[in-house]
């Protein structure tokens, strides 16, 4: 690692002088953009708006719009006459309990490493920390620019967090928080159940980046002139949920079979899909016993007419020979 500042963390009387070194970076994958047709670099030039002339870096300053179209030009000489351009101090401003800082200021992270003879009085004030279990709220002027930060330890070593202002963190404006919705008990009840089925530690080391390897592989298929293998794609749940207490039991179901625990109803294992299809059917079944009986088709209507002229004239067939016989058996009247 590179060293990006140095300076002194100043704790009451005692000044530690430190290197400053990034405690993070990022893995993403990064393109340039290209010609499509030959795949030569895009190149952006920096302009003039006024004359139109390419400028260097060394003809460009900093300017603040003040509206109206005016803009207030700042030199370099402007930012020199700063007290933070030149300060290289790490201020210990107070001692807090770690859980009283929001992780939503957190900003970026640096390790601190002691310089020269500053090594006693590093682990001096490493050691104070963990004892305390407390953390330093510092100020630093990192970049021009003055910031807020804290300093604990992270394994054996000063770890500076710099921080967002307060006013830098957005409030909250949405519908739904104005909105008057009710949870039942037994949702809640259902969901804390869930929460508790998913209960563990925090192995950040389990978990991976899933996009980027994928990326990866992508670009290494194009490189060794090869086919890329598609994953399965994996069933999503539904987005939203037919019934909410059906699919909350599924998902505790699920959880503690993964666990290795047995369903509570004993069974197939459910999901939040089947639980959801169950709900449909069960559904689709109550709207079925509701309608009334549909009329016969039309065909066997058809069919049950022709069934029936049929059977007309075999019957007067009957009765025409019933009739003939009747006849011959009468015996006939003398005068």
């Amino acid at each position: 690692m590179r060293a990006i500042w140095k300076g002194a963390v100043s704790f009451g009387l005692v000044s530690i002088a430190v290197k400053l070194y990034s405690a993070t970076e990022e893995k993403d994958i990064r393109f340039h953009q290209v010609h499509r047709a030959d795949g030569g670099r895009i190149r952006y030039k920096r302009t003039c708006q006024v004359c139109g002339e390419e400028v260097s870096y060394d003809d460009i300053a900093k300017g603040y719009d003040i509206g109206g179209g005016e803009m207030v030009i700042l030199t370099d000489e402007d930012f020199s006459d700063l007290p933070l351009s030149t300060s290289h101090a790490i201020d210990v401003l107070e001692f807090v309990p770690a859980e009283q800082v929001d992780p939503i200021l957190y900003n970026k992270a640096y390790f601190l490493e002691p310089e020269g003879t500053a090594t006693k009085p590093y682990l001096l004030l490493r050691d104070a920390l963990t004892d305390s279990e407390r953390v330093a709220i510092v100020k630093v002027a990192l970049r021009q620019r003055e910031q807020l930060a804290t300093l604990r330890v992270r394994e054996g070593v000063l770890l500076l967090n710099t921080m967002l202002w307060p006013d830098e963190i957005r409030k909250p404006d949405f519908g739904f928080l104005d909105e008057d919705l009710k949870i039942r008990p037994p949702e809640l009840a259902m969901a804390t159940s869930l929460i508790d089925s998913m209960a563990g530690d925090f192995h950040p080391d389990e978990f991976t980046d899933d996009y980027r390897a994928a990326l990866q592989e992508v670009i290494d298929a194009k490189v060794e002139g090869r086919e890329v293998v598609q994953p399965e794609e994996v069933e999503e749940a539904p987005a939203a949920a037919v019934d909410l207490m059906a699919a909350l039991k599924a998902s505790v179901e699920r959880a503690r079979a993964a666990r290795g625990e047995a369903p509570a109803g004993g069974g197939a294992e459910p999901t939040p899909i089947s639980s959801a299809r169950s709900a449909q059917k069960k559904a689709a079944e109550k709207k079925a016993a509701k309608a009334p009986a549909k009329k016969a088709p039309a065909k066997k209507a058809a069919e049950k007419k022709a069934t029936a002229k049929k059977a007309q004239p075999a019957k007067k067939t009957a009765e025409k020979k019933a009739t003939k016989t009747a006849k011959k058996t009468t015996p006939r009247k003398t005068a």
